[in-house]
């Protein structure tokens, strides 16, 4: 069949994962991607931004985006802005993610579940923790989800083990429409590696402090330098700035004598030097910035509109 070509399809497109806080929806992304896309605690409103991890082969390209949890009584400013991230993903889905733990309890009228149960695009309901529940209770569950939304297909996993992860990403591939490549195929995020930076240094200030100390806390990497050590081998040099809403939350910040960001830093360097496969050199400063949550000008800084 001489000069006889053939054309494979090409599928792609955006493929959008909400839920509640603390579902699992990060450590989903990052399984799916293969990458470390997001960071990931047990504490809910990690994820801050809306995220892109881009996952490509030969014949297809899947653009996920993960998203803040809903938060149903916004306090501050900054979480109508994280709303407002999860609201822009029902407005360029090619397929929706809903991301529910087995163990969670969703009321009928949740302001969510009336919005999912009217989507036009294809919707997964993908049940997370399933190593965390008996049997019974699964079903339960299925059972739940079929009645409320009996649009979406659903899919058992389990993010954190592996379990049917694999399986759902076929899915996903089989459930987009032909399409063009949106990224080049090497790309993996549309986010800078200063984000990335700024969000290891988050992660860790989530680990190690408690109360509000974590949630008043905005990290922005000022400078990053690639040099060299005295010896010749590569090194970054990483400054970073934590803005803090009180001057009391500086002290605990910076600890007695400066233990706990002693402590902080020589964490965050060493998920930093593996992120960067490089040396890193890293100075942490901490500044005050009263009410920085409700600020527009300042939430419009660092990256919420």
């Amino acid at each position: 069949m001489f000069g006889h070509q053939i054309k494979y399809m090409h599928r792609s497109g955006f493929v959008n994962i909400i839920g509640h806080p603390n579902v699992g929806k990060s450590t989903l992304m990052n399984a799916l991607v293969g990458e470390r896309m997001s960071i990931i605690t047990n504490k809910p409103q990690t994820t801050r931004h809306r995220i892109l991890g881009i996952l490509s082969g030969d014949d297809f390209q899947v653009v996920f985006s993960d998203t803040p949890g809903v938060v149903e009584k916004p306090a501050y400013k900054m979480h109508q802005a994280m709303n407002s991230f999860v609201q822009s993903t029902f407005e360029d889905a090619d397929l929706m993610l809903l991301v529910v733990d087995v163990n969670e309890t969703w009321q009928e009228e949740d302001h969510l579940l009336q919005k999912l149960a009217k989507v036009k695009m294809p919707l997964l309901l993908v049940i997370n923790k399933i190593d965390k529940a008996e049997e019974e209770k699964l079903e339960e569950v299925k059972l739940f989800w079929q009645s409320a939304l009996p649009n979406a297909e659903q899919m058992p996993i389990s993010a954190l083990k592996l379990v049917n992860t694999a399986e759902l990403l076929e899915k996903v591939k089989n459930l987009l429409p032909e399409g063009p490549e949106y990224y080049p195929k090497d790309q993996l995020t549309d986010r800078p590696e200063r984000f990335f930076i700024s969000e290891i240094i988050r992660e860790k200030i989530l680990q190690l402090y408690h109360q509000e100390i974590p949630y008043a806390t905005q990290v922005v990497t000022e400078s990053f330098k690639d040099t060299e050590t005295t010896k010749g081998a590569a090194l970054v040099r990483i400054a970073a700035t934590i803005y803090v809403e009180r001057a009391t939350q500086k002290s605990i910040l910076i600890g007695k004598n400066g233990e706990s960001i002693k402590k902080l830093g020589s964490n965050a360097r060493v998920d930093l030097e593996k992120f960067l496969e490089k040396k890193v050199f890293l100075e942490l400063f901490v500044k005050v910035k009263d009410n920085w949550r409700d600020d527009d000008r300042l939430l419009k800084e660092f990256g919420y509109h």
